[in-house]
């Protein structure tokens, strides 16, 4: 009976679209037929394995999976990781294998086995003739990884292979060549940029892509969906006002600017203007004129990097160098910035050496970067909470995998504060009482500012504890490895992506036994993050595969997340007069619909981003199989001949090799097509710094952006091929054909890439009344 009412459940869940509604009856049906071939396989040599696995790959090649095959697949991966790592997949890890070869997002709780499952899916889609590219969050995950699962491909007959920045061209050429490829998410959408501007196919490094296995797939799919990868060339240092900085480094709050609630935007109020205007020794009134507009733009982007971003909580200041920190990993993120001068305003703050500026060349989204692969599948310990974003963005459901070991771990019930302060003395109180019971501990806090003044304060109550966070994450796997040895206490940022389990007794288990007995870890979350996902995150770090375990947050009624999502608490709710604490369900409640509120924010700024660049990656998507087209035929040589006959014929002659007067013909027609493309990006971020205001004027936003985009796309390729004509024209020929630099064929001598900090767009109606607040606030 109970069976049935389970089957009509998932069903039910299937038939209205909830989250986490893959029915999972198929491949549970299919988990005896996968252990049945065990004792055969087993019987076989290595080099019989192998065989079996390549005569699987002739079998399958280019089709999809049948129930037969699954089953085939999922006995061979199990048999080659059993000889290879000692390791014999539990079924649960069959059953996420299955899930991914069917191309959804398997839910799996941490410390159940997801790199080994994805491996496993990675081997059977490269056993069907596909290349995978497995995309990892980091490049440390991806060696790791690689070289991890290595001997299980090899003895299934694939290759694999990984990318990371210190590779050179060659070395990537040769990854991408393999079955599978390991890579992170920023260097795997670096070498597509990296391919849209060579010049020859020989320069070429990534196959076509076919399919992308995610892990941390709902921080790489959701959580950093919008972010722009930025291709560079080099033109100059960044010319950060550093007069500007010093006089907004002199402006206070509520005196001479104001800031909204969310913390997104600031502005000057009267005596704000007044100081700077008097400071730059002009009128007041001239600073709001449109001959003065660089400079209140100046004014402006260094306000907000006075007044909105701070220090040890959005950026570090290490080496000399301005990093920004990923809230979601609570980690540095390697090579982002922000954009449009504010990287620069962030280094005139600070005082330090400003980083080249450069025009960028191309950029693509990490949305658009997945939406290239035919075939797309996840893997996370928290999808059901993105389902719905996974469905409307990607058209993926997800696959909830169940524990292999019933989960025990206690979740205790949130204990809530009045105040920040009240809180960090019970959160003080906390681990103070748990250490002395010999259990392990670990802290999760909201950033690094918070996890060094944790530190600091446990030092003087003589409880020592190590601290992971950005300032030294190149450590991160070995701190992460021991923080379950007994009495260990640990403090750290964002859990999400940290690819290390926490073992109970540390590495070498020595103190496993005792520290199962006094309860296992214990989780504590110094507050709530703004998104549930981040709260699961956490507290699965304890009560991996079935260990004992618990969990708790402390929160207050005056923490970030509800003082910008939620600050109307409604009246009436009494605290503790000597601890401050709340039992008040109402405060409960309150919190929790701040984090709603929160993740409703985030997907409505997903949502508009993705309304705005999916005509960018489709305007992308056309003029790139124009560039392929020249890129590979004769095309600019034909196009050049038929504008100047004449000229092109005495090019001809001075080359006397087809192939060459191919190829010089090709160079100047891309960099005019690479050079438009270029200048189309920077008036299309002209045309969205604008666009919000036109609702002020009853007219769309996005109906406005696509009204300026689309006519200035379509004279790309006729500009393109006027421009090249024109070179060759006015080109002065040499024996050997065209002097390139002469001509004004100069592509940037230095390149570089890196990520956009950027959430460029709220909601069309917010923006514009932001704008508008802004302006009378000046008033």
């Amino acid at each position: 009976m109970a069976a049935l009412i389970s089957r009509m459940g998932k069903k039910l869940r299937r038939i209205i679209q909830r989250p986490g509604s893959v029915e999972l009856t198929r491949y549970e049906a299919l988990l005896p037929a996968v252990g049945k071939l065990e004792p055969e396989l087993e019987k076989l040599s290595d080099e019989e394995l192998t065989e079996r696995a390549g005569k699987l790959r002739e079998t399958l090649k280019d089709t999809a999976f049948g129930d037969d095959q699954l089953i085939e697949v999922c006995a061979l991966g199990r048999e080659a990781a059993k000889r290879a790592l000692g390791e014999r997949a539990f079924d649960v890890q069959v059953l996420g294998t299955m899930g991914l070869l069917t191309k959804h997002v398997v839910q799996m709780e941490t410390g159940e086995g997801k790199t080994l499952a994805g491996a496993l899916a990675a081997a059977g889609y490269a056993i069907r003739g596909k290349r995978v590219h497995v995309v990892t969050v980091n490049d440390y995950l991806a060696r790791r990884d690689a070289e991890w699962m290595e001997p299980v491909y090899a003895l299934l007959g694939v290759s694999v292979g990984w990318v990371e920045p210190s590779h050179s061209r060659e070395a990537r050429r040769e990854a991408y060549a393999k079955d599978v490829t390991y890579g992170a998410v920023a260097e795997i959408g670096f070498d597509v940029l990296r391919d849209r501007l060579v010049t020859s196919v020989d320069d070429l490094v990534q196959p076509a892509p076919e399919v992308a296995i995610v892990d941390e797939a709902d921080s790489v799919l959701v959580d950093e969906a919008r972010v722009p990868l930025v291709m560079a060339g080099s033109i100059d240092r960044s010319d950060a006002d550093e007069e500007v900085a010093k006089i907004v480094r002199r402006l206070r709050l509520n005196l001479h600017y104001e800031t909204d609630s969310e913390g997104r935007n600031a502005w000057l109020t009267d005596a704000g203007s007044s100081v700077v205007a008097k400071s730059l020794g002009i009128e007041v009134d001239d600073l709001f004129n449109e001959q003065a507009s660089d400079r209140l733009a100046a004014v402006n982007v260094a306000l907000h990097a006075h007044a909105l971003l701070t220090r040890d909580v959005d950026y570090l200041v290490r080496d000399g160098k301005v990093q920004l920190i990923n809230a979601a990993r609570g980690r540095v993120a390697e090579l982002q910035r922000w954009p449009d001068g504010l990287q620069a305003a962030v280094e005139a703050k600070e005082q330090v050496t400003a980083t080249d500026r450069g025009e960028i060349l191309d950029s693509i989204t990490v949305q658009a970067l997945l939406a290239r692969y035919p075939e797309v599948a996840g893997m996370t310990g928290t999808a059901v909470a993105v389902a719905e974003q996974l469905r409307e963005f990607y058209e993926l459901e997800v696959a909830v995998i169940p524990p292999n070991t019933p989960n025990i771990r206690e979740d205790l019930e949130d204990r809530i504060f009045a105040s920040p302060s009240q809180k960090l003395r019970a959160i003080e109180e906390e681990i103070r009482t748990v250490h002395e019971t010999g259990r392990p501990i670990l802290v999760g806090t909201q950033d690094v500012a918070e996890s060094e003044e944790l530190a600091e304060k446990l030092a003087k109550v003589d409880l020592e504890c190590v601290v992971l966070n950005a300032r030294n994450d190149a450590e991160e796997a070995a701190i992460i490895a021991e923080a379950g040895k007994k009495g260990a206490v640990t403090v750290s940022t964002q859990m999400a992506g940290r690819g290390t389990d926490i073992r109970l007794g540390g590495t070498d288990g020595a103190s496993r036994d005792e520290v199962v007995e006094l309860g296992g870890l214990h989780v504590i979350g110094t507050a709530r993050y703004p998104s549930s996902r981040l709260d699961g995150q956490l507290r699965g770090r304890s009560g991996r595969q079935g260990d004992p375990g618990s969990a708790i947050f402390f929160a207050s009624l005056n923490d970030e997340l509800v003082l910008s999502n939620a600050p109307d608490v409604p009246e009436g709710i009494a605290a503790d007069e000597e601890t401050g604490e709340i039992t008040d369900p109402a405060a409960l409640r309150q919190i929790n619909h701040a984090q709603r509120v929160a993740e409703g924010v985030d997907l409505e700024i997903h949502r508009n981003t993705w309304r705005y660049t999916r005509l960018i990656e489709r305007q992308r998507r056309d003029l790139l199989t124009h560039r392929d087209k020249v890129l590979r035929t004769a095309y600019a040589a034909e196009v050049l001949e038929k504008a100047h006959p004449e000229k092109f014929g005495e090019l001809k002659e001075k080359l006397d090799d087809q192939a060459k007067l191919e190829q010089m013909c090709r160079e100047v027609l891309l960099f005019h097509i690479d050079q438009l493309w270029s200048d189309h990006l920077a008036y299309l971020t002209d045309v969205r710094e604008s666009i919000h205001l036109r609702a002020l004027a009853r007219e769309t936003p996005l109906d406005e952006f696509h009204r300026a985009a689309i006519p200035e796309f379509h004279k790309i390729i006729g500009e393109a091929d006027s421009r090249a004509a024109k070179t060759l024209e006015e080109a002065e020929l040499t024996d050997e054909g065209i002097d390139l630099g002469d001509a004004g064929v100069r592509r940037a001598n230095t390149t570089w890439t890196y990520l956009v900090h950027d959430n460029p767009f709220d909601s069309d109606f917010e923006q514009t009344i932001k704008k508008v607040r802004s302006m009378i606030k000046r008033k």
